[in-house]
């Protein structure tokens, strides 16, 4: 475990522990389920975004995504009377394919990541919207999908399934992001893209599998929070998740200027983040407060990632000065070899 994870791992500890000490009920078995469900239900699309930022890019499309998939999902299901599998497999296909757009306008046309998604975060909001003509779309008091409901919002031995499937998804990314030749590609990516592909590494189809990847995951959250909520808004639904998403990330270590992350740190930003949440629930601050709260730990996460780079430049740079600076010139009577002192010039009288 390197040092951010060990660093950000008791700072959690520290976190949980004063919390627990100003309101016993965060320790409760209620309060830690709850919380360990809202880790997974934010912690799958974070992973997403954790990876695109990986690689120097960022997604602000996720939210608006939600409504859109979500509208759909639940129309499939209750008007269409579509199967529950099918219909799964049409939004994680919606998922996947608004991923592989973003993907390629940023890589094929060489658009810049921030306005593609910003781009994205206003037209999946405007179609969700006129898709329902803006009204709210629920499951009523049908069955359409009671086992993927059941799936969804269920548990295993009391653990919530959400937080099982971020464990298992996080397990599998862990691999792919470290253990692999994708992962040192997208590391490679994000840290100098133009020295990657001098490299030979088609970064095109790596940054497009990031997005592809994140489109995926945000099609997986998109029926855990309708089946969460029951019911879909299209004009608030999702609203100013990416935040949650961007915040976990930078949190969990992943530096906005790519190169930079791991996929326990993005876990463990998640945890410290839903922590945070309920820490201000205790102490009875606004919960108008929480977008607030929300861009003060972005604004210090950047802050801080911003001092440790800059300490850094300087530990190399004084490397790289220690390894260049000149050897010191031996002086006569101090460890000069005999053979040197009878090449200096011998000074006569009148020189003198």
């Amino acid at each position: 475990m390197i040092k951010k994870e060990l660093g950000l791992g008791l700072l959690l500890v520290v976190i949980s522990a004063i919390t627990g000490l100003i309101n016993p009920a965060f320790l409760s078995l209620v309060n830690l389920l709850n919380m360990a469900n809202l880790i997974g239900l934010f912690g799958v699309f974070a992973l997403g975004e954790g990876l695109v930022i990986i690689t120097g890019g960022i997604d602000l499309s996720l939210g608006s995504m939600f409504a859109l998939l979500g509208v759909i999902f639940i129309d499939l299901l209750t008007t269409h009377q579509v199967h529950w599998p099918l219909a799964l497999l049409a939004v994680l296909l919606g998922g996947l394919v608004l991923g592989a757009i973003q993907g390629l306008l940023v890589t094929r046309l060489k658009m810049q990541p921030f306005i593609v998604t910003l781009c994205g975060l206003l037209i999946y909001r405007g179609a969700a919207r006129y898709y329902t003509s803006d009204s709210t779309r629920g499951f009523g008091y049908g069955d359409e999908a009671g086992t993927l409901s059941n799936i969804a919002s269920g548990n295993l031995a009391g653990i919530p399934n959400t937080f099982i499937l971020l464990i298992v998804l996080a397990l599998v990314l862990g691999v792919l992001l470290h253990r692999s030749v994708y992962g040192r590609w997208l590391y490679a990516v994000g840290k100098n893209e133009e020295a990657a592909r001098f490299s030979g590494i088609n970064t095109n189809l790596v940054i497009a599998t990031a997005y592809i990847i994140s489109g995926g995951l945000a099609g997986v959250s998109t029926v855990l929070f309708v089946f969460y909520t029951n019911s879909v808004s299209p004009s608030s639904f999702g609203n100013f998740y990416e935040l949650y998403a961007i915040a976990a990330a930078v949190l969990g270590g992943c530096s906005l200027r790519g190169g930079e992350g791991s996929i326990l740190g993005i876990v463990l930003g998640t945890a410290l983040l839903q922590v945070l949440q309920n820490l201000v629930n205790i102490l009875g601050i606004p919960n108008s407060l929480n977008f607030a709260v929300m861009g003060t730990v972005i604004l210090i996460g950047v802050l801080a990632d911003q001092q440790l780079q800059a300490r850094r430049r300087r530990r190399q740079a004084l490397a790289g000065l220690a390894r260049t600076a000149p050897k010191s010139t031996p002086l006569q009577g101090q460890g000069a070899s005999p053979r040197a002192a009878d090449a200096l010039p011998v000074r006569t009288s009148d020189q003198a």
